[in-house]
């Protein structure tokens, strides 16, 4: 009877199969942490491919419970799941060619420019191939905000006074505090907020969603408003070999919804996450830190410079278009 019943499963997935109807489609999704800014395009594409597909195609998103967030990319190496977010500073020898919008002060001033820049450095061949390596296909970027530091303990006033200070800071951004003389360390979001309690960091940068997500505005007592030094790049991707199994429809619903999606998220992220940031630092009775404008510039033209050169003699290195990559960012900045 059991037997029976499978079989006749069975011929009746075959039968739809070959009648040329679409089969259900549940993807696998991984993020972490929770709902916040940050996953939104995630959450829109999920409602609009759904809504496309009448219920046929869903993603099933999981914050935390298929992969830590360093592991994300070799979970779609693998096939463990079909979709996931990383950031590249997380593992910049894996995803070296996207690790060029991690530069410092590139100069990036929107979250429209930072989606447009991403978007087109994902369509360059070489970093299309970077990604192969890992079975990846790039989707859509999360673009983020400049950076700044929320922190405990006595306040930087100037930039000297970073010397010594432990500071959560990845790719790009890292290397800027290390040139001030901070001490930068590297470590997933969702490890911040007990670093920070504990003494192991004594400052986050983070994205303002990131610092109210994450808890830094519960503890932090000081926060720098125009340090500006980058911010990171932090792609959804999705596993090639599952992508290219879709059918045309349910491609089409995927692909179809990216622009939208991305919309959403920049709508969100300029309205209600930054509408949130300014009112939370005052409820909180965090100190604001300014920096002049002379101090900026020496701390850009110390850092930028150096930076780029040795993103490019590296990854040039690596066999990487190096310096193509890196005009095509500081040209489309430019415009």
């Amino acid at each position: 009877m059991f037997n029976k019943a499978i079989k006749t499963g069975i011929c009746a997935a075959v039968a739809l199969a070959v009648s040329g109807e679409v089969l259900a489609e549940q993807w696998d999704v991984s993020l972490w942490g929770k709902r916040r800014a940050f996953t939104e395009h995630v959450e829109k594409l999920a409602e609009l491919v759904s809504a496309k597909t009448n219920g046929d195609f869903t993603l099933n998103i999981s914050y935390g419970g298929l992969s830590k967030n360093k592991e994300n990319l070799d979970g779609i190496a693998i096939g463990a799941f079909q979709m996931a977010q990383f950031c590249a500073g997380y593992h910049r020898d894996k995803n070296p060619s996207i690790t060029v919008l991690e530069l410092p002060f590139l100069g990036v001033n929107s979250l429209e420019q930072e989606r447009a820049i991403s978007q087109a450095v994902y369509q360059h061949p070489a970093v299309q191939k970077d990604l192969a390596r890992w079975n990846a296909t790039l989707l859509m970027p999360s673009p983020l905000p400049q950076y700044n530091i929320v922190g405990v303990g006595e306040a930087p006033q100037t930039l000297n006074d970073y010397a010594g200070l432990s500071v959560r800071a990845t790719g790009g951004i890292g290397k800027a505090m290390a040139a001030v003389g901070a001490v930068p360390t590297s470590m997933s979001a969702s490890e911040v907020r007990q670093a920070l309690d504990s003494g192991v960091v004594k400052a986050v940068a983070f994205a303002p969603h990131a610092h109210m997500s994450f808890g830094t505005v519960e503890a932090g007592k000081w926060w720098t408003t125009n340090l500006n030094p980058g911010t990171v790049n932090c792609p959804v991707v999705v596993n090639s070999d599952a992508l290219a199994d879709l059918s045309d429809a349910h491609r089409a619903a995927l692909l179809g919804s990216v622009d939208e999606s991305l919309d959403h998220y920049i709508a969100t992220y300029n309205g209600k996450t930054m509408n949130a940031w300014g009112p939370t630092l005052e409820a909180k009775g965090i100190q604001s830190i300014s920096y002049t404008n002379a101090e900026l510039d020496a701390f850009k033209a110390k850092v930028a410079g150096p930076a780029a050169a040795s993103w490019i003699a590296d990854n040039t290195a690596k066999g990487l278009p190096a310096q193509e990559l890196y005009d095509l960012v500081t040209g489309l900045i430019a415009k």
